[in-house]
């Protein structure tokens, strides 16, 4: 799956290819892989997720950075 700017994309096949993503990327698809959901968004993308998995992913995001603050 390529993902990022459309002039530099970058693929992603493997849990380590996340390193190459800008930091909040990186911390998605971090959050995407301990929710077991990598490798369908891999294999289908990041639409074939459910509304409830694209929502879990994102609460998440947003708790890191309310803990930020």
């Amino acid at each position: 799956m390529l993902v990022g700017p459309k002039k530099n994309p970058v693929e992603i096949l493997t849990p380590e290819d996340i390193a190459k993503l800008p930091q909040q990327e990186q911390h998605k698809w971090e959050i995407a892989a301990e929710l077991g959901l990598f490798d369908k968004i891999i294999e289908q993308g990041w639409e074939a997720l459910t509304a409830r998995e694209s929502g879990r992913i994102g609460g998440m995001l947003a708790a890191a950075q309310r803990k930020k603050k």
